[in-house]
């Protein structure tokens, strides 16, 4: 006799399938947890405690700290379902605030969602969930995943307020077929709505805003406090050579910036490129910061057959190179042995560091074929010539001096 598949995708009743799921604290993982105890799985709550950095601890909007544990640890309560904590602060400090202050010394525009994602989320505690005899680990995360022959796969989800596929590009295939994200087909309103018919304590409670570790997203903060070495003044020099003032640290600008320079133009300015080396900020007008070619790092491949065997003249992709923006036209090729995407409108304030995601179409139909992190972007040939020219002069400066 053929037995159905549960909403989870196994062949077998929802009281025979043990669900680890991972709660942040906040609304969706709640929900989440408890949509699965009240079809019958066997749930188990697991919440990470990733980081303590005093009152950053209790603000509003944070996750995996705090007050964020007590709220997880209620909402089991609740559901009636056993939650575990587990100290990760360790592991969170060596694979991703570490790497992030690293980055963004570098002149880097690190994403370390997508790392905490990779490393602690989706490795460590996936690791954890198995070793318990989970059948999957299960998150809030809005994104849905289906079956795709002998695998799953990624789509964007329902609610495309709420999309994190962004952050999720770096998923491998054997995650995507472990892991489960019950909420890729329901809007976040209808999300608040079960909490509050559950009775949860979450379910008015704020979603989280900035990086967990980075209140009020002042990145710079956080890297002075923890790495108090790393605020190194240089200067700011304009892409045709000219000093135009000093900075505090290159960690306080990023590619793409206007407001806040400390300069004074006759036109608008832009940072265009940051070099650690000089502990320079080179700025200039919005033209040079123009971007057509990304060479990646990293590569991620979720879609069908080897991201190796590309056609000759590339693959029409539609790629993503903020989470704040949308897919837009662009064709993924290697050059040299490496994939390089080309955006067929150009686009500005493209940072190393940043991610590219690559999507099949540009809606919320969208199937999530990967990406991987900026290691380079290669703007027009005369804006290239002179940010390096720039460079150069702001080292000769530096050596000099």
């Amino acid at each position: 006799m053929t037995v159905a598949l549960n909403s989870l995708g196994f062949a077998k009743p929802p009281y025979e399938t043990r669900v680890v799921v991972a709660m942040s604290g906040g609304v969706d993982s709640s929900v989440v947890a408890g949509l699965l105890a009240r079809e019958g799985y066997e749930v188990v709550g697991i919440t990470l405690q990733l980081y303590d950095h005093g009152a950053a601890v209790q603000r509003a909007g944070s996750c995996c700290a705090g007050q964020d544990i007590d709220d997880a640890r209620r909402v089991c309560e609740t559901l009636g379902v056993p939650h575990y904590v587990l100290d990760y602060e360790r592991r969170f400090r060596d694979a991703v605030i570490n790497p992030f202050m690293d980055s963004y010394l570098a002149g880097e525009t690190p994403v370390p969602c997508i790392s905490c994602n990779q490393t602690v989320k989706f490795a460590d505690l996936l690791a954890t969930a198995r070793d318990l005899g989970a059948d999957c680990l299960a998150t809030g995360h809005y994104i849905r995943s289906e079956p795709n022959g002998a695998h799953r796969a990624l789509w964007r989800p329902v609610d495309a307020e709420r999309d994190q596929s962004y952050f999720l590009f770096a998923t491998t295939q054997e995650q995507v077929d472990y892991i489960r994200f019950p909420l890729g087909d329901m809007p976040k309103a209808r999300v608040r709505e079960i909490a509050a018919e559950m009775g949860l304590v979450v379910a008015e409670k704020k979603d989280s805003q900035d990086i967990c570790f980075v209140p009020q997203g002042k990145y710079a903060d956080v890297i002075a406090k923890l790495k108090p070495e790393a605020g190194l003044a240089g200067r700011i020099i304009h892409v045709d050579g000219t000093v135009m003032g000093e900075h505090p640290g290159i960690l306080h600008y990023t590619i793409g910036q206007r407001r806040g320079l400390g300069v004074a133009a006759g036109e608008p300015l832009y940072v265009v490129a940051l070099d650690a080396r000089s502990a320079s900020v080179i700025v200039g007008p919005r033209a040079a910061l123009a971007t057509h070619f990304i060479e990646l790092r990293d590569m991620n491949w979720l879609g069908d057959g080897a991201v190796e065997k590309l056609p000759n003249d590339g693959l029409p992709v539609f790629a993503r190179v903020r989470s704040a923006r949308p897919p837009k036209p662009a064709r993924l090729f290697w050059r040299d042995g490496k994939p390089v995407v080309e955006l067929a409108d150009g686009e500005d304030g493209v940072s190393p560091g940043q991610a590219c995601v690559i999507y099949s179409t540009p809606g919320n139909d969208a199937r999530v074929l990967g990406g991987g992190f900026i290691k380079a972007a290669m703007r027009d040939a005369v804006s290239e010539a002179s940010i390096a020219s720039a460079i150069a002069r702001a080292r000769d400066i530096a050596v000099a001096a």
